[in-house]
């Protein structure tokens, strides 16, 4: 039986040659989109995200024009996100710590990131590994689903725990391409609301089938 250390190995490369092109599903070209877009996908779509932020970005063009709107004109164009209320009140202080403690930029420090209001672990992982290119893990439903299944991790489900048990055994520089492969190969093959379609799996002789 393989060690959990070379059975991530083995799935990182066949999940590179199955997906070589993955990247990240949310639409942004600054950093600060990423983070106001992160946090409208929660219990969302990518795909509604990227509509929905498009009106956002008419009206409000620049993180200073975010720090200074009127949290009801936020959630009035979120809201089709789900949760319009506790979104927009989150994306509008995470602008406001932007704009008074980072003179509008994003910092490129985890703890930093972790600090702003509405930014959690799997958010601060999503722009560290993104925007600035640093090691990092996106402990999604995805990533927490796929890694049960195959034997990553045994029977973990709080995404922290999760996340310290890949940092164990998958190179820091992985990381976050290994999980948006898994974000790919979860809506593809190892599905949550269907039976995984195990017969089309690049992983199906090693995966320990954890279903």
């Amino acid at each position: 039986m393989k060690s959990k250390k070379a059975l991530a190995l083995e799935v990182i490369e066949r999940l590179k040659r199955e997906y070589p092109h993955s990247d990240c599903t949310l639409d942004y070209n600054e950093a600060w989109k990423l983070l106001v877009s992160v946090r409208l996908a929660a219990q969302c779509t990518d795909a509604r995200v990227n509509v929905v932020v498009q009106d956002l970005y008419a009206k409000f063009p620049t993180v200073e024009a975010l720090a200074s709107a009127d949290v009801s004109e936020i959630e009035a164009i979120v809201k089709p996100c789900g949760l319009g209320h506790s979104k927009a009140r989150d994306i509008s202080l995470c602008m406001k710590a932007l704009r008074d403690e980072y003179g509008g930029n994003v910092p490129d420090d985890f703890d930093k990131l972790l600090a702003l209001p509405g930014v959690g672990r799997k958010s601060a992982n999503l722009i560290m590994g993104d925007v600035f290119g640093k090691p990092a893990i996106v402990t999604d439903t995805h990533c927490i689903r796929l890694s049960n299944r195959i034997g990553l991790v045994d029977g973990i489900k709080e995404p922290k725990k999760v996340e310290m048990a890949l940092w164990e055994i998958i190179p820091p520089e992985e990381g976050s391409d290994f999980c948006h492969r898994l974000v790919d190969h979860g809506r593809a093959v190892c599905t949550a609301r269907t039976a995984p379609y195990c017969n089309k799996c690049c992983l199906n002789d090693i995966c320990g089938k954890n279903i």
